[in-house]
């Protein structure tokens, strides 16, 4: 048989001789040397509002606040709006010129970078780029043994936190759970930290119960840093802040939180978390502009502190089933929301922050699946930059599961891959190889084509199972629920990091109460 030519006319090169089988089989399970779907893909191709849309919203936040405005201000806070150019109306509202919220927009941050105490860990935040990570405050666990649900413990927390440190689509990381077992506020706020502090060295994020908690817990960020003052040189630890509640007003306690994190240069990520038909309008539409709303002032508050100091715009949109009142984070509305509200960041410029991957569901079973990969598909393709919730949740954000832990990584990896898209170029179009498998062998199996976009164009997951019915029944016939919990008990059997040094470690228990560990 003559040797195929391209389309020059000139014989394309011999073939090589294939590779044994099991030379074959070590070069798929080896480690890609392209990761075909890495963290911080482009977003944004998904758009569920029109360009006259986001300005209708944006317009009916405006009006908001100029007309309404935010009640319930602090004193603190009185004295620094109005020197940035806020009203008070005289009915105990502040409200803000549609001039000065721009101002905000212009002034804040529209990138800057997440640390991570390993630099090579660390984000930037801002722009397209999408990022999977957790938030939450499950204050139960989805218990390994018995597939019970029981209290959270901050024995749960720090396995939460070794788990996710080597899961590769966890871009950041804040704590999932709430230990229940620590009933005092200072001491949750200082072993919280402190169990991120030891066991990831991802950047990680926090809340503070009150304001007084934070210089003392800096104190044990400086000592994780290198010394005093090394945290607030390079953060590795931002702030999950609400210092907005819904319908229209602030919140004292986290309003003084706010402060304090400028104070010591910890990001912050304020958040809006306002829910359809219970603290927001049950129009999609109205939700988005009084969410929209309420997540400007937040902008504005932080201008008016310190202008362009890093804050996450994280608009969240929650929604309730209305005939029952129940939270529903794994619904249709929850996906086109969070979207609608990342595209409305992103249109602003702002560094955006949505929540989704939150199933209702409590067992790692269809229903967890199906609304976790419909929501956070949704927020990522249309450019969500900090996805939060998006991995662990279950039970409506009342449970967290190490088992989800792991699937859900593994379903990130396969949002990054359809994000990546599709990359046309001469190589890839393929034309001489087509040529060569018409007039060669009849197909495509084998070719230096094909193994090139093995490698460079395809994801292969490590739980899914794709073998044939009478393989996987032989190998045990095991659900994604048992795949998961066997992966995840190896984890948690063989990770045991030790990101403190024995010195920091004694500082850190001389000069704090710590519980575990």
């Amino acid at each position: 048989m003559p040797r195929p030519v391209d389309r020059k006319g000139e014989h394309l090169p011999e073939k090589p001789k294939r590779s044994g089988r099991k030379e074959r089989i070590a070069k798929r399970a080896a480690k890609p040397a392209f990761d075909p779907c890495s963290p911080g893909q482009n977003g944004g191709a998904y758009k569920p509002l029109t360009e006259p849309e986001l300005h209708s919203i944006f317009d009916t936040a405006l009006k908001l606040l100029e007309h309404l405005g935010i009640g319930e201000v602090p004193d603190r806070l009185k004295t620094d709006l109005t020197a940035a150019g806020a009203t008070d109306n005289g009915a105990g509202r502040f409200v803000f010129p549609p001039a000065l919220v721009k101002e905000a927009i212009a002034q804040a941050a529209k990138t800057f970078v997440l640390h991570g105490r390993d630099a090579a860990r660390s984000i930037t935040v801002g722009g397209t780029a999408v990022h999977f990570g957790t938030g939450g405050a499950a204050v139960q666990t989805l218990d390994l043994d018995d597939r019970t649900y029981r209290p959270s413990t901050l024995a749960d927390l720090h396995d939460f936190t070794r788990l996710q440190d080597i899961l590769a689509n966890v871009s950041w990381y804040t704590r999932c759970c709430v230990a229940t077992d620590v009933p005092d506020n200072y001491d949750l706020d200082v072993n919280t930290v402190y169990a991120l502090l030891k066991n990831t060295t991802k950047p990680t994020a926090t809340s503070f119960t009150l304001a007084s908690h934070v210089a003392p817990i800096v104190e044990m960020l400086d000592i994780a840093a290198g010394g005093p003052g090394a945290f607030a040189q390079r953060p590795f630890m931002k702030a999950h802040i609400s210092p907005v509640i819904s319908p229209m007003r602030f919140g004292e306690d986290a309003v003084d939180v706010v402060y304090e994190c400028i104070k010591h240069n910890i990001p912050m990520s304020c958040i809006t978390a306002a829910q359809a038909g219970a603290t927001a309008p049950a129009t999609l539409a109205g939700f988005l502009a009084q969410s929209l709303a309420e997540t400007l002032a937040s902008l504005v508050m932080v201008h008016a502190i310190q202008p362009g100091f890093p804050m996450v715009f994280s608009n969240w949109p929650l929604v309730i089933d209305l005939r029952t009142g129940s939270f529903s984070g794994g619904s249709g509305e929850t996906a086109v929301l969070n979207a609608a509200s990342a595209q409305l960041s992103n249109w602003l410029g702002l560094p955006s922050g949505v929540a989704c991957s939150m199933t209702d569901a409590k067992a790692i079973d269809a229903q967890y699946g199906m609304e976790k990969g419909l929501t956070s598909l949704a927020a990522a393709l249309a450019g969500g930059n900090l996805i939060y919730e998006s991995s662990g949740m279950t039970a409506s954000l009342l449970g967290a599961s190490f088992e989800a832990f792991v699937l859900d990584d593994e379903m990130h990896s396969h949002t990054y891959r359809a994000l990546r898209g599709i990359e046309v170029n001469e190589a890839n179009l393929g034309f001489d190889a087509i040529v060569e498998a018409v007039l060669g062998d009849g197909h495509f199996l084998g070719g230096q084509h094909t193994y090139a976009a093995m490698e460079r164009d395809y994801f292969y997951p490590s739980l899914a199972d794709r073998e044939e019915p009478r393989t996987w029944a032989a190998n045990g016939g095991k659900d994604a629920w048992t795949v998961a919990h066997e992966r995840a008990r190896e984890i948690l059997s063989t990770h045991q990091p030790t990101y403190l040094t024995q010195e920091q470690e004694s500082a850190i228990k001389a000069r704090f109460h710590i519980l575990h560990g």
